[in-house]
C-alpha cells in the first residue's frame, strides 16, 4: 500500500512538473509574436540605462505569460509537451546507455564552455566592446541584449532547479527522480547556449554564415551536456526551448529597428562577391573570388 502510494506521488510530481516546465517553455517560445515597441530616439543609451529594469520587466513578462495562453498556442505546445514526456519516460535508459568514455567526457566538457555563464557571458561582452570601439551599434546591442538574456535565462534556470531538484544522470544510476535534492533539471548551459544564440542569429539574421555559425554551437552545447553525462535529454529540451523563447522575446522587445531596412539590403562582408573574368587575346577565362572589409 505504501509502495503505490509513493509511486502515485511520484507520478504527479512528474506531471505537475512536466506541465509547469511545459508552459514556461511555450509562453516564453509564443513569445516572439509580442509586437515590437516604437524604437525611441536614443535606443543605445536607454538599453544601457534600463538594462536591470529591462530585466525585471522582463521577467514579470515570461513568469506570467503561462497564464495568457492563447489560441494557436497549441503549436508549441503540443509537440514539446509530447517530447518533454516521451524523453522524461525514456531518459534513464538513454542516460543509462552511456558509459563514461574518458574522450567523449573530454570533449563534451570543453565544447560545454561556450555555454557556460563564463563562456557566453564573455562572448556577449566581446560584441558590446567591439561595438562601442568600432562605433558599431549592432554589435553593441547584440552584446547588450545577448547579456539581457542571459540574466533572464540564468534567473529562470536557477528557480527551476531549486523547485524540481532533479539529480543528475551519474547520480542513484540516472534514476532521474524528481524532488530528490538535484540540480539537472533543466539544463543551465543550454538555456543560456541558446537564449545568446538566439539573440545574435536575429540581430544577424540577413548574415547566415553568423546565423548558423550561433545556432551550430548553441546545438553543440546542448549535445555536449547529454553527451557528457551532465544532463538528461529532457533537461536539455526544456532548456534549449526556454533559452531560445527568452533569447526572441528579449530581442523582439528592445530591439532597435530604425535602420533595418537599409542592412537588410546591404551586401554582407561574411559572403564573397563572385565575378566572371574573360580575356580572349590571353586566352583567360575564370572566376573572380572577393571580399570586402
Amino acid at each position: 500500500m505504501k509502495s503505490n502510494y509513493s509511486t502515485n506521488v511520484r507520478c504527479i510530481s512528474r506531471l505537475a512538473t512536466l506541465l509547469f516546465a511545459i508552459f514556461i517553455a511555450t509562453a516564453s517560445a509564443s513569445a516572439q509574436t509580442t509586437p515590437t515597441p516604437t524604437p525611441q530616439a536614443s535606443p543605445t543609451p536607454s538599453l544601457e540605462s534600463q538594462f536591470f529594469k529591462n530585466i525585471l520587466r522582463d521577467q514579470r513578462a515570461i513568469w506570467t505569460l503561462p497564464f495568457h495562453l492563447q489560441r494557436g498556442d497549441e503549436k508549441w505546445l503540443l509537440p514539446l509537451g509530447l517530447s518533454t514526456a516521451a524523453l522524461m519516460a525514456t531518459d534513464r535508459h538513454t542516460a543509462g546507455a552511456l558509459d563514461n568514455n574518458q574522450t567523449r567526457l573530454d570533449v563534451s566538457r570543453y565544447i560545454s564552455y561556450a555555454g557556460s555563464t563564463y563562456g557566453a557571458g564573455g562572448i556577449a561582452t566581446a560584441f558590446y566592446l567591439a561595438g562601442r570601439a568600432g562605433h558599431n551599434q549592432r554589435a553593441r546591442e547584440t552584446g547588450l541584449l545577448g547579456a539581457e538574456a542571459l540574466v533572464d535565462s540564468g534567473i529562470v534556470s536557477l528557480a527551476l532547479k531549486g523547485i524540481t531538484q532533479r539529480p543528475r544522470p551519474r547520480i542513484d544510476n540516472a534514476s532521474g527522480e524528481f524532488f530528490d535534492k538535484g540540480d539537472s533539471f533543466p539544463s543551465g548551459h543550454a538555456i543560456q547556449a541558446w537564449s545568446l544564440a538566439t539573440v545574435i542569429a536575429n540581430e544577424y539574421k540577413h548574415h547566415r554564415v553568423v546565423e548558423f555559425t550561433a545556432y551550430g554551437l548553441a546545438s553543440a552545447v546542448s549535445i555536449a551536456r547529454f553527451t557528457g553525462r551532465n544532463h538528461f535529454l529532457s533537461d536539455v529540451l526544456v532548456g534549449s526551448a526556454m533559452g531560445y523563447g527568452i533569447g526572441r522575446y528579449v530581442y523582439r522587445t528592445h530591439h532597435d529597428s530604425s535602420g533595418e531596412e537599409t542592412d537588410r539590403h546591404a551586401h554582407s562582408k561574411l559572403w564573397p562577391a563572385f565575378a566572371p573574368t574573360y580575356n580572349r587575346s590571353a586566352r583567360d577565362y575564370g572566376l573572380m573570388l572577393a571580399w570586402g572589409f
